[in-house]
């Protein structure tokens, strides 16, 4: 009996093989982590002064000048528009998203506009687009350059936004460069880019001054946990947008107010923040316990290969599962140098019998059900990723696999 059981939920539980999906509740995290969070949800302590504490820890651990934990890393691109947006001006933190009269432009690629745009919107930003929109129709017709963003750059402009899967078009440092001419902050958007872990240290070391990674996809800590790291003073103003350090049990003056020094500079504010926008973003002292003890695992050479070598076991169950049967491919792949690897099952339709959108289809009504990477299954290619699982589920994924291609599920 589960605890969905328990509880009654009539929630069947599932195999994940699609990856750090949120929408099938992210990643699994380690035993390590579980009980870190258990420790922390019997003490009790000031957040502010564990946000201070946790800074140093990740500055330590990225080799940037701070850090702060966020619910996820929407939270983080949204706190890091704030903190562009407000810098340590008290009345214009009080006011968003109400940024009228106020800079409040914020600069994207036109190839690189997303549904996450919202998270950035929300603290009241106005997004301008760098470059000429190429549209449905005609995809990839315009190519942003460095020089749309200086063509893009205002008096109302705040900060120059990127949004990095894997590179970008233009490259990262090319816009840095025009920011700094400027000087403008970058804020990059890294949710699902670590691991590698070089990642943790790449950007800043480019020169990108907020760094938006999620905590519950290749960190592997809680769901409800985001990491933005960077510059002290921006990430000193991300935390006072995002509820008031040092507040006490009430309303207090500036001169009792007394925030943890380590992170925020009082004499840089001429009053007390009160009730910020970031307010409805807060964070657990179990979800940032969580994220620290999960960035300890993946910054430690010999856990993460212990990590890597299982998930690499997990990929051979599987892939070797498939071997002989007929117009089905399965090999192991690596997107990049130090990431997870993954199962890619190309399917021959015509000598296999079946699609791969079948295959899926059998696999999501099957039991256990079982979720995969389903992109480019129009293209006959399955996607499999393996840090959801253990020993169990990959066996069980490989029988439920044979059987969907075979049509015994």
């Amino acid at each position: 009996m589960t605890v969905f059981d328990r509880l009654g939920l009539n929630v069947q539980p599932l195999i994940n093989a699609a990856g750090h999906v949120t929408m099938y509740g992210g990643a699994t995290m380690p035993p390590e982590v579980l009980e870190a969070m258990a420790e922390a949800s019997r003490l009790t302590v000031r957040v502010d002064e564990l946000q201070a504490e946790a800074s140093k820890v990740i500055a330590r651990l990225t080799g940037a000048e701070a850090g702060y934990v966020t619910c996820g890393c929407s939270a983080s691109l949204t706190l890091a528009t704030a903190a562009c947006l407000t810098g340590f001006d008290v009345d214009r933190i009080e006011r968003l998203p109400d940024t009228t009269g106020m800079p409040n432009e914020v600069i994207i690629a036109s190839n690189q506009r997303n549904a996450y745009d919202h998270a950035i919107r929300a603290a009241g930003a106005k997004i301008v687009n760098a470059g000429m929109p190429s549209g449905p129709r005609y995809p990839g017709t315009y190519t942003t350059i460095a020089e749309d963003f200086e063509a893009a750059v205002n008096e109302r402009t705040v900060a120059i936004a990127y949004f990095y899967h894997g590179g970008g078009i233009p490259p990262l440092e090319d816009v840095i460069a025009v920011a700094k001419a400027h000087r403008l902050p970058v804020i990059v958007d890294a949710a699902d880019q670590v691991p590698p872990v070089e990642n943790l240290w790449k950007f800043t070391a480019m020169g990108a001054d907020l760094v938006c990674i999620s905590g519950g996809k290749g960190i592997r800590g809680p769901q409800q946990s985001g990491l933005l790291i960077g510059r002290h003073d921006l990430i000193a103003c991300a935390a006072l947008n995002h509820f008031t350090p040092g507040f006490g049990g009430g309303y207090v003056s500036y001169d009792r107010w007394q925030p943890p020094a380590s992170l925020i500079p009082k004499e840089r504010l001429r009053a007390v923040p009160r009730h910020p926008i970031g307010r409805g973003l807060k964070v657990s002292k179990e979800a940032i316990v969580g994220l620290l003890t999960a960035l300890a695992i993946l910054t430690d050479e010999e856990r993460l290969a212990a990590q890597m070598r299982r998930f690499e076991h997990y990929v051979r169950i599987i892939t070797e599962s498939l071997q002989g049967m007929p117009g089905v491919a399965a090999e192991a792949v690596r997107g990049v140098e130090g990431g997870v690897p993954s199962i890619r099952v190309s399917i021959d339709e015509q000598k296999a019998g079946v699609s791969a959108a079948a295959v899926v289809q059998r696999l999501r009504e099957g039991s256990p059900r079982v979720f995969v990477f389903e992109a480019q299954v129009g293209q006959g290619v399955i996607t499999m990723d393996p840090s959801n699982l253990d020993e169990e589920k990959a066996r069980a994924l490989a029988e439920r696999l044979r059987a969907a291609v075979i049509g015994n599920s």
